[in-house]
């Protein structure tokens, strides 16, 4: 299995203490343990993401799936926390969620993975979580495969839908599926010719739709949509990692600072504010993966 991305530590900015301990006290469904734990492997917090991929393996259920609590009902969202398992060493149990992806989550008949058990939807956001894991694993047929199946069911002119039964385009949408690309690229550097294309045509058709304060609406297309931040950090996180890995020129820095610089007024008390918000990410709220982006942004602005 391939290995996962490391980082350096430069200086910090001031308030990336506070939204990592933010992070850290708040509670987590599995993709967001996931995307926390990408978040601790970037910046070189090895011990923590250690500790957030044990207690994911605490919580795998029979059927392989990592993190799951309760009645879960995604069948990808377990996925985003295999890379960590890996780092610790725990074969069996990364081995028991790379199988339920492979062979046994529930499937279109093109072979694109639905996002939960109980519905046959395809949603964006299972671009982060699948695309980049099976590039750790060597999986490199089977990223290429995902990213394309839910490109074809989903993108519009570089912008994705929410999941083939809502197709208003909703920017998060659009964010998972280039910072996927990216961090699959990362993993993968091989993919690059397969994905490292789309990814940008993604980040260059949203940033079309930016507003006057730098940001994004929830729905791209609706001006009268809700103030989105996240999407601008995960299109930072993207263009940060594409400049570092050589496939995006270096004039996307630039873009990528004008993002974060964006979305710095909106961070409060370690909060980072005025994102779709948990727990059902329909309104204006705070999440853990809106944490987690603001430290892949400066995770990957370092490199």
């Amino acid at each position: 299995m391939a290995s996962g991305p490391s980082a350096a530590p430069p200086t910090e900015p001031a308030a990336l203490p506070e939204v990592l301990l933010t992070l850290l006290a708040m509670q987590r469904q599995n993709w967001e343990q996931g995307v926390a734990i990408h978040a601790l492997l970037d910046l070189g917090e090895l011990d923590l993401a250690d500790r957030l991929s044990r207690d994911a393996v605490v919580h795998q259920s029979a059927d392989g799936r990592l993190g799951t609590i309760g009645n879960e009902r995604g069948a990808v969202n377990s996925a985003a926390i295999f890379p960590g398992v890996v780092r610790l060493g725990l074969t069996e149990a990364a081995r028991r969620q790379l199988e339920w992806i492979t062979d046994r989550a529930p499937r279109a008949a093109d072979g694109t993975i639905y996002h939960v058990l109980d519905a046959a939807e395809i949603w964006a956001d299972s671009v982060y979580m699948l695309v980049p894991t099976l590039a750790a694993a060597g999986r490199l047929d089977l990223a290429v495969q995902q990213a394309e199946g839910h490109r074809r069911h989903l993108c519009r002119d570089g912008l994705y839908a929410a999941a083939d039964n809502r197709p208003k385009l909703w920017g998060t949408g659009s964010g998972w599926v280039a910072a996927g690309l990216a961090r699959a690229v990362r993993h993968a550097p091989e993919l690059a010719p397969q994905l490292s294309a789309h990814a940008r045509e993604v980040l260059d058709a949203c940033l079309v739709y930016r507003r006057s304060d730098g940001l994004f609406g929830d729905v791209l297309d609706d001006p009268q949509s809700f103030r989105e931040a996240n999407l601008a950090q995960m299109l930072a996180y993207t263009a940060y990692t594409g400049v570092a890995d050589g496939w995006l020129p270096d004039s996307y820095r630039t873009t990528a600072d004008s993002l974060r610089a964006a979305v710095a007024p909106h961070v409060v008390d370690g909060l980072v504010t005025s994102v779709c918000g948990a727990p059902t990410f329909d309104r204006p709220g705070t999440s853990a993966e809106a944490q987690a982006f603001y430290l892949l942004a400066e995770a990957a602005s370092r490199r």
